[in-house]
């Protein structure tokens, strides 16, 4: 078995420290031991013992469960979980895709007409101006943080830019939960939810890379972004073909 290490000490924090103090702890070692940002510092067995650390701490729910652990023996203390698989993300989604059919209802005629209006005007519309703020501005906001990613002001900024994003997927995900689409909508509803669950998995990496500086999360992000902006598109066109019928 391999030797016990206390995360807090890995993180050079005390029990006590609160979630802030332990997310800035970790981004200080994580961005000394990057070996782009110090090679002289980088170790691989460091960085790796850092991102367990913070893999356990950095969640209120793991870090009770290790303190709880700590209380009886150090050495048996909890390990983190891993992060859901891409699997269990998309078994999740095509149950979610499967519940939003069931809701969908029938409706003729002028019934049928106003339904779909009444979705386009008020979830469709909005849905895609979200879509449309969160991808379109990534390009520029990397190009800034691109100049010096290891600048804790450009940083912030990027992470001040994701926050918005969150804040506006939060957004784009409720409106689109809160109305049953039409029948004859159903691509274009397939189009955009696709494209806010990968949206949300671009986020998450991005976000990564914001904690570890690790290129794979940054180049992983933008392609979600990329493949998000394929399905609003596709939503898109698949809209104009209902509306121009």
């Amino acid at each position: 078995m391999a030797e016990f290490s206390n995360h807090y000490q890995t993180l050079q924090v005390n029990r006590a420290a609160s979630q802030t103090e332990i997310k800035q702890a970790y981004r200080r070692l994580a961005k000394l031991l990057h070996p782009d940002s110090n090679l002289a510092s980088a170790s691989h067995e460091q960085i790796a013992l850092v991102n367990a650390a913070y893999e356990v701490l950095g969640d209120p729910q793991k870090r009770s469960f290790y303190d709880r652990q700590l209380a009886f023996t150090e050495p048996n203390a909890a390990t983190a979980s891993a992060r859901p698989s891409r699997s269990r993300r998309q078994a999740r989604a095509a149950t979610v895709a499967e519940n939003l059919h069931r809701k969908r209802r029938k409706s003729s005629g002028q019934a049928a007409d106003e339904h779909l209006q009444q979705w386009l005007n008020q979830v469709y519309n909005p849905v895609i101006r979200w879509l449309a703020g969160i991808i379109n501005s990534l390009s520029e906001q990397i190009n800034w943080l691109a100049a010096d990613p290891f600048d804790d002001e450009l940083m912030e900024d990027f992470q001040a830019y994701l926050e918005s994003c969150r804040d506006r997927l939060q957004k784009a995900q409720a409106k689109f939960g809160s109305m049953p689409n039409p029948s004859n909508t159903a691509r274009v509803a397939a189009h955009l939810y696709y494209c806010l669950n990968q949206l949300s998995d671009g986020i998450e990496e991005l976000e990564f890379f914001t904690m570890n500086y690790d290129d794979s999360h940054l180049h992983t992000g933008q392609e979600l972004f990329r493949i998000a902006n394929g399905l609003r598109r596709e939503a898109q066109d698949a809209a104009r073909e209902i509306v121009t019928r």
